[in-house]
């Protein structure tokens, strides 16, 4: 009978009776993993950021090791011990000196917050231009919106303590023997692809310490800067507040607008000329911080669309929240070097032999 003259379910009924028993439980087994391998991926998320963040530090102490190496002859050994003694010394003086400073300045922005915005609320109902602004955002609802996004980000940015603990756990094995994991990774690929795969790790691991580098240059730069220029406005918890600005420009795009929203409503306790200086002040450090470490980092690091960065922020912050938002970057580093090398070259080694042909 002729396909138009069949009707529709039983035309199908007879195409599935074609399909052999064997071929529909392939079927079944292949959409069944694919399901049992999202969801997976989803339970498991955060705790891949968190892997990720890991091999950042590890990538942070084996570099400083590297250089001690280099610089000073030393073994492998004696240099990643250096190196994780210095940088723990460091960080143990920093919060000698400050720490207790810094807790008190912190718990004093969070608890203060809702009245400091309340008076920044205050202070813009006597600008007609503030006073439409804060109408606008009453009429639409976004202003309570806003208010709680802002607190949540930073309540669950600096109430991390578990996570910081499954980082530094994790980190230091992945420290004590890095070529352990690297090997592990590379004994699950196939024969063919385990010289591509090391290859591959190899060149991701350079691309993480080089975003490293970068990162850490650009939060000495913020916060020394934020630092000297709210000093200058005579603004108070200048420390915090600099502090929060280095930390912030981890995230791109967003972070130096997240670290701005209490520096503003801070100085719009004393008045809003002094709002008006901030604003210029952070606005002024992220122009010099773009003219100058901006190009540096991005000569070491895999040359990244604007427009991509911010569509991987978003869907890692859905994700991720958090965690998503910070590692936005360097995912999306990793992604773009794996399918560089995995997809990208192999399609123009094709197309070359094509036309050598």
């Amino acid at each position: 009978m002729p396909r138009h003259a069949m009707p529709l379910y039983t035309y199908i009924m007879n195409e599935f009776k074609n399909i052999s028993t064997k071929k529909i439980w392939l079927i079944i087994g292949i959409i069944t993993l694919t399901i049992v391998v999202l969801l997976l991926f989803k339970i498991l998320f955060n705790l891949l950021l968190l892997t990720l963040a890991a091999v950042l530090m590890a990538t942070y102490f084996l570099g400083c090791a590297n250089l001690l190496h280099r610089k000073l002859k030393l073994s492998k050994g004696l240099s990643l011990a250096i190196a994780i003694i210095v940088n723990i010394i460091l960080i143990g003086s920093f919060f000698w000196l400050v720490g207790a400073r810094l807790e008190q300045q912190f718990s004093s922005l969070t608890g203060t917050m809702p009245q400091t915005i309340e008076h920044a609320k205050s202070q813009l109902q006597k600008n007609p231009v503030g006073s439409k602004f804060l109408n606008y955002l009453n009429n639409s609802g976004n202003s309570q919106k806003t208010v709680s996004a802002v607190k949540k980000f930073f309540s669950s940015a600096f109430g991390i303590l578990s996570d910081v603990y499954i980082i530094l756990l994790l980190g230091i094995f992945f420290t004590a023997s890095p070529s352990t994991y690297k090997k592990g990774i590379v004994l699950l690929l196939p024969v063919k692809a385990k010289e591509k795969g090391d290859q591959l790790l190899n060149e991701i691991y350079g691309l993480l310490k080089n975003w490293i580098k970068g990162q850490l240059f650009g939060f000495l730069f913020i916060a020394v800067l934020t630092g000297l220029g709210l000093w200058i406005l005579g603004m108070p918890m200048v420390l915090t507040l600099a502090i929060i600005a280095g930390l912030l420009n981890f995230i791109p795009n967003f972070g130096p607008v997240i670290a701005l929203v209490p520096a503003v409503l801070i100085a719009f306790t004393q008045g809003s000329t002094n709002a008006l200086w901030v604003i210029g002040l952070y606005t002024l450090i992220q122009v010099i911080q773009s003219a100058v470490t901006q190009p540096l980092i991005q000569k070491k690091m895999v040359r990244i669309p604007p427009a991509l960065i911010i569509f991987g922020q978003v869907a890692m912050g859905l994700l991720g929240g958090f965690w998503g938002v910070l590692l936005a970057t360097p995912v999306v580093a990793i992604i773009m070097t794996i399918i560089k090398k995995l997809y990208v070259e192999e399609q123009s080694k094709h197309k070359y032999e094509m036309q050598k042909s």
